[in-house]
Order: structure tokens, then sequence, then C-alpha cells
């Protein structure tokens, strides 16, 4: 029996992570219970602060009695573990990226639970050209080994959620930094992937808070930063999404420039431009 949605459960895997860490710490802890998994391999220090968040469990995604243990009772998944390296070969990517999510789906499934949020990136993409805006309707393309596992898990929470019932929304992570590194003059090439803290936060949260009756939904993790490589209008549409950070207002060399206020619209809402209505019509002149 799954958590009561005054006090849902949540199962965050991966929390060693940064996303999972910063999220550990912020997540809204009136609304969620949080149940945080670390890798085995972690030496207690790394996992001892978590507990001042929530519970903390040690579990493996190759052992699927831990994963069994870790599904009890949780009503949302958020899963953040995996293999994060864009560089990764084959070998060292399938065991967590692929045989690890599938064990993870397997248990979910098992221990009834009622929605799996699946950190994809923006990885399944990049195999676009830099001046496309990729949008979730289109398919993917993934730049690299570690982006076609993504694309992998994609096409997993579709089947799981259409087919097998344990409703997935993937996100499509971007770059996942602090202000600070955002600030920094040497941040210019995450300009159009930029995902602050808080609004991952944000958006994780509503993920768990998504309609009962979405099934399945691939959704972009960006903040709205002026110009992005992924297209985030589907998000805030489907989900409500409302991310608060601006890359181009965060970066020491965009700020100075002030390009959210200079940057033309190109179109009648821009003040610098008119409206091509008439201000009487033909009949009101007659008058």
């Amino acid at each position: 029996m799954t958590s009561s949605k005054s006090t849902r459960l949540i199962l965050v895997t991966g929390v060693a992570g940064n996303i999972g860490k910063y999220f550990a710490e912020h997540a809204n802890k009136q609304k969620y219970k949080l149940r945080l998994m670390v890798h085995s391999i972690h030496e207690p220090e790394k996992s001892e602060p978590l507990k001042n968040f929530g519970e903390v469990i040690q579990g493996d995604l190759d052992k699927m009695e831990t994963l069994d243990k870790a599904c009890k009772d949780v009503h949302t998944i958020i899963h953040l573990a995996g293999d994060p390296d864009p560089s990764g070969t084959w070998d060292s990517l399938k065991k967590a990226n692929i045989e690890g999510l599938y064990n993870i789906f397997l248990a979910a499934k098992n221990a009834g639970v009622k929605r799996m949020i699946y950190a994809s990136s923006i990885h399944a993409i990049t195999g676009y050209p830099k001046d496309v805006q990729a949008k979730t309707t289109e398919p993917p393309n993934p730049g690299d080994l570690y982006g076609v596992t993504k694309c992998f898990g994609e096409a997993l929470c579709c089947y799981m959620g259409e087919k097998e019932g344990v409703p997935s929304i993937a996100i499509r992570i971007g770059a996942f930094q602090e202000h600070a590194a955002a600030q920094s003059k040497d941040a210019i090439n995450m300009m159009d992937a930029w995902i602050s803290q808080r609004d991952c936060v944000q958006l994780l949260e509503r993920c768990i808070d998504a309609p009962e009756d979405l099934k399945f939904a691939i959704v972009h993790g960006l903040s709205r930063n002026t110009f992005n490589r992924m297209d985030i209008d589907s998000t805030r549409r489907l989900l409500g999404y409302d991310p608060q950070d601006n890359f181009f207002e965060e970066s020491e060399a965009f700020r100075k420039l002030n390009m959210t206020d200079e940057l033309a619209g190109h179109n009648v809402k821009d003040d610098r431009q008119k409206s091509g209505l008439r201000d009487k019509s033909p009949e009101d002149k007659k008058k």
C-alpha cells in the first residue's frame, strides 16, 4: 500500500549526486517524505549528512532484493542514479543505465509505485545541429553513447507507462549548475542549456504532482534562458512549470548587454513596433 497523498513517500536514487543532494535538502518536506538511496560504494561520511533530509538506505541497481525493499510503500520514484559520463563506453554504461534502469522499473511495478520520474538528459538530442531547437515531439537524436542510453530510458518509460501500469515522466535535464557557476565568465558554453538548482527542484516537484492520468511524457528541463537548445513550452503547458532563472541575466558577460530588454521581439507586442491595424475602420471614417 502506497503512502497517502498528503504524506507521499518519494524514493530518490542517486542521491549522492549533485541533483539528488540538492533536491533532498530543498524539497517540500510538508508534502513529501523522502527515502534517499545511495550506492553501497559511498563512504559513510557522504551519506551521513543526508539523514537530516530523509530516510537514508543503501541500494545497488543490480540487486533486486535491495531494490524491492527500497520501493516498499513508495508513491513516486525520482531515478537519478546511473553512469553520468558522456564519454563513457558501452561496457561502462550498460550496467547502470540499461540493466539498472530495467531493474528499478521492475521493482517499481512489483511494489505498485504510482509514478517514475526518470532523469534523461539533453544528450538525448545533441546529435541535432547547434542551431536547431529540439522539441519533445521530434525524434531523439543522441550525440554520444551516453545519450543513446538515455534514449533507451525514454523508450522504457513509454513502455512501462503505456503497457505496464507504471506512469512515467522522462526529464531531459540540461546543465544543472548553481547561480555562481552561471555567473562565471567561463560559463558561456552552457548559455543555452542551463537549469538552475531551484528551477530543477520546482520541475521535479511539478512532475511528482502531475495529473494521475498522465501515463507518459517527455519534458525538457531548462531554465527560462533567452536562448534555449531545447523548447520548454510543452513543459510549461503540461506541468505548469514556471522557471525563475535566466542564464543571460546571471552571466556577467551577457548582463552588461542587457539582452533580455534590448533584444527585439519582432512582433507587435514589442513596444518598438506599432500595430498594422488601422485606427478606424472604413465604416467609421465615413461617419
